[in-house]
């Protein structure tokens, strides 16, 4: 028994020996170890101060869990074409992913570096204000946003709306130079709420920088007019 705890008058007793080892406890057990056969823990946590909780599975369900898993690392091995070693295999996966992603990178910059040479002709003089809203062909949000930022610092006294498909979904984006947004008080997470209407969305930021994303890209060229309306 636990000192401090309470029992009721009537206990379940369990006998492992009755020359070795009489137990309390309310538990379930079996008769021999050799019933319960595989015992593999899934996942192990911590439930309150000094106490863990162990998950696992025994017998029937844990050969199931065993076979899915080699059936599983059998495909695996089947997709890399049965490397003798496997690890390596998945390395040398990894590997290739990160030198073509930093391919991938380096082309989305090498567009958009195009892009900011059209567009910096693009821009209008708004009683003082360098302003251009415009949808760009670049699908990725982090190129997206070094465009706008390498516009705004070239031009000054800026406000750039961008209007882009990332990753099949539209998204909006307002860059405005820092004075801009003292001196004319103008907000990009103002305006970039009020421009998401139009893409069925929502976003916010900053007031010299915010974003939005939503769920319909034919509202990109009316949220570009409507930009233009407002400033």
């Amino acid at each position: 028994m636990l000192f401090g705890e309470k029992y009721g008058d009537f206990v379940r007793m369990i006998t492992f020996d009755a020359n070795f080892s009489r137990e309390l406890c309310g538990g379930c057990h079996v008769d021999a170890t050799g019933e319960i056969g595989y015992f593999k823990i899934l996942n192990e946590s911590a439930v309150a101060a000094g106490v863990r909780r162990i998950e696992a599975v025994t017998a029937d369900a844990a050969e199931n869990f065993i076979n899915q898993e080699l059936a599983t690392l059998s495909e695996v091995r089947i997709l890399l074409k049965n490397p003798k070693d496997i690890t390596k295999g998945v390395e040398s996966l990894q590997e290739e992913n990160k030198k073509l992603q930093k391919q991938i990178e380096a082309l989305l910059m090498a567009q958009a570096s195009v892009l900011q040479g059209n567009l910096k002709q693009q821009f209008q003089n708004k009683a003082g204000i360098n302003f251009l809203a415009a949808k760009v062909d670049l699908g990725d949000a982090k190129a997206l946003k070094t465009l706008a930022y390498n516009l705004e610092k070239e031009m000054g006294n800026a406000v750039i709306v961008f209007g882009a498909e990332v990753g099949g979904k539209p998204q909006l984006m307002v860059t405005i130079s820092e004075n801009l947004t003292k001196e004319k008080d103008l907000n990009a997470g103002n305006i970039v709420r009020e421009l998401a209407k139009n893409i069925k969305g929502g976003g916010g930021g900053q007031a010299f920088f915010a974003t939005a994303g939503g769920k319909d890209a034919s509202g990109l060229d009316k949220a570009i007019e409507m930009a233009e309306e407002m400033v």
